[in-house]
């Protein structure tokens, strides 16, 4: 299933969550511009490595060894930086669309900088879980899809009876419906959980970041249903 359109209305202009588009697709563009041996430095500086934060905490599990000490801001400031790295541009499309068709209708909800906050939280929220789930990794990981998923669970809880323009694929028959958002979303959620399972007894393995999608989906949830009891907010439900 492929997003097309979120079918709830929305009152102000997205300033916001254009100029997060607007940085990705920059930073993506300075990044494809680079020399392979420069990106690699970039990504290993900027990209959350898990395994930092073992070596900050002198924990002495047997990956991290070979690792040099580190400063905090070192491996605490890639929470942060990572989201705005990608690794192509399959990664950053995919990403990109779907801030632009859920981020648009979260932000009218939250407030424009109060939108920017929530997104940068459930992107640490994001980080955070990834780490606790690959403590010993030494992959760093990029990405905005952490905070992205924050978004679908603001928009799951803010918008749980909107509609969701879709293109589902039967076979080699593209079909477009409406679905409401807590069963595209929820689905969504579903394989991203069953995603991460799947990685428990991975180490090192590369690949999507399932648990950074859940952690930040519930973090998403959470900031969003603080938010909905001190904001008015539009409507449920839309056709």
């Amino acid at each position: 299933m492929f997003p097309l359109k979120s079918l709830a209305p929305r009152r102000a202009f997205p300033f916001v969550t254009l100029a997060l588009i607007g940085i990705n697709v920059y930073i993506f563009l300075q990044q494809v511009a680079m020399r392979p041996r420069l990106l690699n430095e970039l990504v290993n500086a900027y990209g959350l490595v898990p395994a930092r934060f073992a070596n900050l905490l002198n924990m002495t599990f047997s990956p991290v060894y070979g690792l040099r000490r580190i400063t905090p801001e070192a491996a605490i400031l890639p929470l942060l930086t990572s989201l705005f790295l990608h690794a192509s541009w399959l990664h950053i499309i995919g990403n990109m669309w779907f801030l632009w068709i859920f981020g648009q209708t979260v932000e009218d909800a939250l407030g424009h900088f109060p939108f920017l906050l929530f997104y940068l939280a459930c992107g640490v929220a994001a980080g955070l879980t990834h780490v606790a789930f690959n403590l010993n990794s030494k992959l760093p990981t990029i990405g905005a899809s952490g905070a992205i998923s924050g978004v679908l669970g603001a928009y799951l809880v803010l918008y749980p009876g909107a509609q969701i323009l879709t293109l589902v694929p039967i076979i080699v028959i593209p079909l477009i419906v409406r679905l409401p958002a807590v069963l595209f979303i929820g689905l969504w959620f579903v394989f991203q959980f069953l995603g991460g399972l799947g990685t428990l007894q991975l180490q090192d393995a590369g690949g999507v970041a399932f648990w950074a999608h859940v952690g930040g989906f519930i973090a998403g949830m959470f900031l969003a249903a603080i938010a909905r009891n001190h904001r008015r907010v539009l409507p449920a439900n839309y056709y």
